[in-house]
């Protein structure tokens, strides 16, 4: 079975995470309490979702579940990316 990918959504969240990285920073998408140091806030990810798919043309349909569910895969690798390039330059 093939994956469906939305490209403009996907454009759409990247751009998103993109504006909110640089205004607040790696630390706004992460955990402020909990047991584990740099665990990914699952709140704030599907707070990029939904501004990103209430920001659609109203004349798109409504994206995809899967395609949804492609985008939020995607944003959590690029998350887990940005900590462990932080947990290098920190030397843990």
């Amino acid at each position: 079975m093939a994956d469906i990918i939305d490209i403009t959504l996907l454009a759409d969240v990247r751009r998103f995470f993109k504006k909110l990285i640089e205004q607040r920073g790696l630390s706004y998408f992460l955990q402020k309490d909990g047991p584990r140091l740099f665990q990914i806030e699952p709140t704030k990810v599907e707070l990029v979702l939904r501004t990103a798919i209430r920001t659609r043309n109203p004349e798109l349909p409504a994206p995809h579940e899967k395609a949804v569910e492609h985008c939020r895969l995607e944003l959590r690798r690029e998350l887990i990316r940005r900590v462990a390039s932080a947990m290098l330059q920190t030397g843990l």
